[in-house]
């Protein structure tokens, strides 16, 4: 079996690969360069779902290096990232340009501030997707992105790579991914830059097989070539002739390799230059071989004579491979860069010259690859001299330039001032320092992530979601100090069993996360022999390697974050730098988390001691109430249901307070007790809300409220019902319909002193129900107050045969599944159940 899980089979070259999965990757393969081609892009990649479900694995790519994509390589699936959207969405995800970019994916726009359009597409099967396929291209003038047809195509790709992949996770031949699996690296179709021919010579008879490119070369039709040496020769330059006939007999007889160069005539009275490469096969058992020559002839077009010319030139020219490699260097360059050229050969330029390591330079090869558009800037090479570098990208990679500055440059230039003409600085204001690709997305995304997170476990989660497959890490566990002692508040992956060790460990305990917090500086530990040497006796669990992020808000350590690795993983200095970057804004997010559910602990404590903890039990009726905070925001709010007993009369009270917070909360106590006491007072419906409504306008409200009393006679069922602003109440009648009541009501409370509120009556039959509610159980998103009323009404009355508690908990069903409500609920139940009348009661049977 494979790394991932795939029965490998022997390679093309007769050597089995561990990791190789044949059928995996040549869909990998088709499908990638598919989708480059049928949409005109420079760049195209496919991620797939890693095992642990929490992120994207770049599996393939195809004229963007992974090692240009950097920190993109692993992809949070919850990330604001349009491969991800497509993930999560099922949809394309189409950005024409930067602008588009910019207003739909600002973060994105911010971290690779470059001119491109992408579109990102699922790729699935069925009801299963198994990630995303996404394409890049230089913007077009007019804006439009992709046509129809090619986002048609595009999706096309994507599904039959989806089918493929479905098929293999049936045989379960699909293995699965992870920040350990290496991508498919694919380079961009092109036409030959070289053509070789092959060919056969019998030396003695002349006879001579071709293949179909030498006789292009010659410029034959492969139909019309006779076979004879002798057709092929009257092809070359004719003073040629003699010297290559005395160089293949001196092959044939000494046995060495013939390397020679011909010129072949072309129709136009032209020619051009070709090499012959050849060699006498070795076959003792067949004396014939010896007459024979087999070799090739090598085509390159201009390239020789391209290469020969711009070896003379004064300036530096260079040839980058798409990874940025120097693969051609002239002569010129190595003066101009003072490195030899072995020193520069398959090395990337920042990595060889110390001054160009600035990431700015970097940063601009970078924009020249993603918006494939020429980048000119200054360079200073110490100590102070200016070169001008022009880099002009392709398909296959990237040719430039490199030249003295032979004007004066300001002062105050900077490095890497994007320049015009002759060299001069566009701007002299210094570009500030681009980080790596990726990195700067990491910090914003994360930050965002923790803006909208609210509690202290929301902070958590959003770390979780974020840090682990960002850098590949599998546990994280964030411990907060509490009186001088860290206590665990969360964690994933790891071991709660492990973790209990740790817990209440004293600050000054010398252990990795305890120095790391004291000290505030961050600890980076990449294998168990520098902990254990560090730290003897530390108990180190399955990890392999440690991140321990000091988290301090305001000079006052929160906490500690610890992120473990299962493999040994290795932190270069940009990543130690991010790292510690994010531990700043965890700690300033979990401290401010911490201050809310404090918070919020006070102010639940206020509503649940407003909210009634038990109804009353009540001669011939059957009541149950529920409240269901919002899931977003504080989780309390101003609603609120009540059932108060008055002599021969129920009153049932449901009421609502804008706002969710602790003032929402007072405002709600205030208008409990009101309701409470008018009710035991006696007061008539009416009235009862009358002069709820004069009290808070006397109290100076600043939020406004509404509510709905019904006022229940048990013994003759009759109801009367008062609304102010709020929702009308249904009914469920026995035979299982059910009903919107269509009751007038008044207006909210706190608008007007004098305001009316009118009473309706009706009576229930035995075994109806009334439901009493605040808008937060029907009220949905881009939908009307009329469908949200039928669609209760409906679960009325298909979930009503269930029982009271049974309907109560089925009605809240849908609302406990959204995770982003922001609206707070309350939901009363009655069910007019009066005993059987006897004989001698009024409308009882004799």
């Amino acid at each position: 079996m494979s790394a991932n899980g795939v029965a490998s089979s022997s390679s093309p070259f007769g050597v089995a690969d561990a990791g190789e999965a044949p059928e995996r990757d040549d869909a990998l393969v088709s499908a990638v360069v598919s989708a480059v081609e049928v949409t005109g892009a420079h760049a195209g990649s496919v991620f797939l779902l890693s095992g642990d479900h929490h992120s994207l694995v770049l599996a393939a790519a195809c004229g963007t290096p992974p090692s240009l994509l950097g920190g993109w390589r692993r992809i949070p699936v919850n990330s604001r990232i349009p491969v991800a959207e497509a993930y999560r969405s099922g949809h394309i995800v189409h950005l024409a340009g930067a602008e588009e970019t910019m207003r739909r994916f600002p973060q994105l726009s911010v971290a690779l501030p470059y001119p491109f359009g992408s579109a990102s597409v699922p790729v699935r099967a069925g009801e299963r997707t198994f990630g995303a396929m996404s394409v890049v291209w230089t913007p077009r003038l007019d804006g439009t992105g992709l046509s129809r047809a090619q986002r048609h195509q595009l999706r096309s790709a994507a599904d039959r790579l989806g089918t493929v992949l479905a098929g293999l996770s049936a045989r379960r031949a699909l293995g699965t991914y992870d920040e350990r699996t290496a991508p498919v690296v694919v380079p961009m179709p092109s036409a030959p830059l070289i053509r070789v021919g092959l060919f056969d010579w019998n030396l003695g008879t002349g006879a001579l097989t071709a293949d179909d490119e030498l006789c292009a070369i010659f410029g034959i039709p492969p139909r019309e070539f006779d076979g004879r040496s002798a057709t092929l020769a009257a092809r070359i330059e004719p003073a040629d002739l003699p010297g290559f006939r005395s160089a293949a007999r001196a092959a044939v007889e000494e046995g060495h390799v013939l390397a020679h160069c011909l010129r072949i005539r072309d129709g136009g009275g032209g020619h051009r230059t070709v090499e012959l490469w050849g060699r006498v096969p070795e076959s003792p058992d067949d004396p014939e071989a010896s007459s024979h020559l087999i070799g090739a002839v090598l085509d390159s077009g201009s390239g020789m004579a391209a290469v020969a010319a711009i070896e003379r030139l004064a300036d530096g020219f260079f040839a980058l491979s798409p990874d940025g490699r120097v693969t051609y260097a002239n002569h010129s360059l190595e003066s101009l860069l003072r490195a030899r050229h072995d020193e520069l050969l398959g090395r990337r330029p920042w990595d060889v010259l110390p001054w160009l390591a600035d990431p700015v330079y970097e940063d601009r090869y970078r924009a020249a690859v993603v918006s494939q558009q020429p980048v000119s800037f200054l360079v200073r090479r110490p100590p102070d001299e200016w070169l001008v570098f022009s880099l002009h990208p392709g398909a296959q990679g990237m040719t430039g330039w490199a030249a003295p500055v032979r004007q004066p440059v300001p002062a105050d230039t900077g490095p890497g001032a994007p320049v015009a003409g002759e060299g001069l600085p566009v701007s002299l204001s210094p570009p500030p320092a681009a980080p790596r690709v990726g990195s700067l997305y990491r910090v914003l995304q994360l930050g965002s992530a923790l803006t909208g997170a609210v509690t202290a476990r929301e902070v958590f989660d959003a770390v979780a979601d974020q840090l682990l497959p960002a850098f590949g890490g599998q546990k994280l566990a964030i411990a907060v100090v509490e009186e001088g002692r860290l206590r665990l508040f969360a964690q994933r992956g790891y071991s709660k069993r492990f973790l209990a060790r740790f817990e209440g460990t004293p600050l000054h305990a010398r252990l990795p996360v305890t120095d790391a917090l004291t000290s505030g500086a961050p600890l980076f530990v990449e294998s168990r022999e520098e902990l254990l040497e560090k730290y003897p006796g530390t108990l180190v669990g399955h990890s392999n390697s440690w991140a321990f992020l000091p988290l301090i808000a305001s000079n006052r350590p929160v906490g500690a974050c610890m992120l473990g690795f299962d493999d040994v993983h290795r932190f270069p200095d940009e990543e130690r730098g991010v790292l510690t970057a994010l531990g700043g804004l965890i700690a300033q997010a979990l401290e401010r988390a911490r201050l809310y559910d404090a918070e919020f602990a006070l102010a639940r404590g206020l509503q649940n001691a407003l909210l009634p903890h038990r109804l009353p039990t009540l001669p011939g009726l059957r009541v149950t109430g529920r409240y269901l905070p919002g899931t977003r925001g504080m989780d309390i709010g101003g609603d609120w249901y009540d059932v108060v007993p008055t002599g021969d009369e129920v009153a049932l009270i449901v009421g609502d307070v804008e706002g969710h917070n602790v003032a929402a909360a007072a405002a709600m106590g205030q208008l409990r007790s009101a309701v409470r006491a008018f009710v035991t007072a006696g007061h008539r419906p009416g009235d009862v809300v009358a002069s709820t409504n004069r009290l808070h306008m006397d109290l100076d409200p600043a939020l406004l409220a509404s509510c709905c009393y019904a006022s229940f006679h048990p013994r003759s069922g009759r109801v009367r019902i008062v609304r102010a602003g709020h929702p009308p109440p249904l009914l469920r009648l026995p035979d299982g319909h059910a009903e919107i009541l269509d009751v007038p009501g008044g207006p909210l409370l706190g608008i007007d002193a004098t305001a009316h509120f009118p009473e309706s009556e009706l009576r229930l039959a035995p075994g109806s129900v009334l439901a009493l509610y605040t808008d937060g159980l029907i009220e949905r998103r881009d939908s009307d107050i009329g469908s949200d009323l039928d669609r209760l009404r409906a679960s009325l009355a298909r979930l009503g045969g269930d029982g009271l508690e049974d309907l109560a908990d089925g009605l809240l069903r849908d609302a406990l599944r959204s995770s982003d409500r922001e609206d707070d609920i309350a939901l009363l139940l009655t069910e007019y159940t009066p005993p059987p009348r006897t004989a001698t009661e009024p409308g009882g049977s004799r």
